[in-house]
């Protein structure tokens, strides 16, 4: 017999997994389902920015990705089980983002969220992405992506969108 906490370590693995492949299949619908209603996004400490709301975070997601091919992993989860319905996790996590053809980012960093279990189901609650490295890299040269670099790229970016 497998006993509650293994079992939702399991769950969890698996809830993080669907996370990874909804986005990338950009199957917004499902990719909403894995997030608790009033999901809290933060990126600020790579250059991002605080989203709150689970639509609101898919309604970002969705424009920012629309024209990206993308690749999610995530890998050596250290997960904690709070109360029965709560937990927290830590995720290493590379990310893949081709813009278009000879450009590609790769990102490398932690996931770091909050979990909440409710009508048996496990979601996510909150989560912080941060980054140790990123990589612009097309067919000629890799440009590490420095912290002052990330910052004008990022605003550049929100500017672009808005």
């Amino acid at each position: 017999m497998i006993d509650d906490s293994c079992a939702d370590h399991r769950a969890l693995e698996q809830l993080k997994a669907r996370y990874c492949r909804t986005l990338d299949l950009k199957d917004w619908e499902s990719f909403r389902a894995v997030f608790t209603d009033d999901f809290v996004s933060d990126t600020s400490l790579s250059g991002g920015t605080l989203i709150e709301g689970a639509d609101e975070f898919v309604a970002f997601v969705r424009k920012a990705l629309a024209k990206a091919v993308t690749v999610h992993q995530v890998q050596q989860p250290e997960i904690e089980l709070t109360s029965p319905t709560s937990a927290s996790g830590v995720w290493a996590m590379l990310d893949v983002v081709r813009f278009k053809p000879g450009l590609t980012m790769h990102g490398f960093g932690h996931y770091l969220e909050t979990y909440e279990k409710f009508d048996g189901q496990w979601r996510i609650k909150t989560s912080k992405l941060t980054r140790l490295r990123e990589e612009i890299r097309t067919p000629i040269f890799t440009l590490f992506v420095s912290e002052r670099l990330r910052r004008s790229t990022h605003r550049a970016a929100a500017r672009a969108m808005s």
